[in-house]
C-alpha cells in the first residue's frame, strides 16, 4: 500500500498492510487540520511513521459527532469500522483500512487517507467503472447505507475506486439513500451471491467477525444485517427507490 505525503520534509513510502495497521493504531498523531466541509468534526491527520515520514489518515472522533434524530448518539465512528469489516468479509467494495483508536479528541475511527481528486465523483466514474460500482450498490444494500453521495466514491492515484464515509449504516429501519439510481430496480450480479452467502454463514456463528461486530453494533442491528443479506440472497433485486425521498442531499 503506497502512501504519498506530498510534503517536502517527508517521503513516499510503500508500506505493507501490517505496517499500516501498526502505524494507524499506535503511531503518534503529530499534526493535522479539520476538514471544513464535513457535517461532523472530521480531521485529516498526520501520524508519525518514523524519521521524516508520516501517514495521512482521516480521524472521526466520537466527540465530534453531531446528534441526529434517527441514529443513536456517539455511534457513527463504530459504524465506519463495522462497514470496513463487512467490506473486508465480502471482498468488495474497496474500503480504506480503518480501525478504532484514541486520538487528540478522544476515541474515534481512523482511516487511511486516499490521495484523490475531489472533483472526480461517482458521476464521473460510472461510465468506466459500472461493474465495480454495481458492487458498491450491493454493499450499500447489505449495510443499509443512508448516505451514499457522489463524493463517497473516490478514484485513488493507483486507479482503485474506493468507498468512503460509512457512518450512516446498519440502521434497524430501511434507510437506503443513494445517488446510484442506475441500479435501482435491477438485478444483482450472480457472481456476488456466493460472497453474500458466505457472509451470512459467518454472521450465523460466533467467530472473530461477530466478536468485533458485537463491540460496534447492537445485537438487533447485527440480526437485521444478517436478515438483509438473506433477503438479498433470496431475491437479488435492487429496490426501486423514490427519487423524492431516497437521494441524499447534497448529491456530491
Amino acid at each position: 500500500m503506497s502512501q504519498s505525503t506530498g510534503d517536502q520534509d517527508s517521503v513516499s513510502v510503500d508500506y505493507s498492510e501490517a505496517d499500516v495497521v501498526h502505524i494507524l493504531r499506535d503511531g503518534e498523531v503529530i499534526g493535522g487540520h479539520q476538514i471544513p466541509w464535513s457535517s461532523n468534526y472530521t480531521f485529516l491527520v498526520q501520524i508519525d511513521a518514523g524519521p521524516g515520514r508520516f501517514l495521512r489518515a482521516v480521524y472521526k472522533p466520537k466527540s465530534g459527532e453531531r446528534p441526529l434524530h434517527d441514529f443513536p448518539n456517539g455511534t457513527l465512528y463504530r459504524r465506519e469500522y463495522a462497514s470496513f469489516l463487512i467490506g473486508r468479509e465480502l471482498g468488495w467494495p474497496p474500503v480504506p483500512l480503518t480501525l478504532i483508536r484514541d486520538g487528540p479528541y478522544g476515541l474515534g475511527s481512523m482511516q487511511v487517507y486516499i490521495e484523490s481528486d475531489p472533483r472526480v465523483t461517482y458521476f464521473d466514474l460510472i461510465s468506466d467503472h459500472f461493474e465495480l460500482l454495481h458492487r458498491f450498490a450491493a454493499f450499500d444494500l447489505v449495510v443499509n447505507n443512508a448516505d451514499r453521495k457522489g463524493g463517497h466514491c473516490i478514484l485513488g492515484r493507483d486507479g482503485t475506486v474506493w468507498s468512503i464515509d460509512h457512518g450512516l449504516t446498519f440502521h434497524t429501519d430501511f434507510k437506503l439513500r443513494t445517488v446510484m439510481m442506475e441500479f435501482w430496480g435491477g438485478s444483482l450480479e450472480d457472481t456476488l451471491l456466493p460472497d453474500i452467502e458466505s457472509l451470512i454463514d459467518r454472521l450465523s456463528v460466533t467467530n472473530d467477525l461477530t466478536d468485533e461486530l458485537n463491540e460496534m453494533l447492537t445485537h438487533n442491528e447485527i440480526d437485521l444485517l444478517r436478515q438483509r443479506a438473506e433477503t438479498v440472497l433470496d431475491d437479488p433485486i435492487f429496490p426501486q427507490l423514490d427519487p423524492r425521498r431516497d437521494i441524499p442531499w447534497p448529491l456530491e
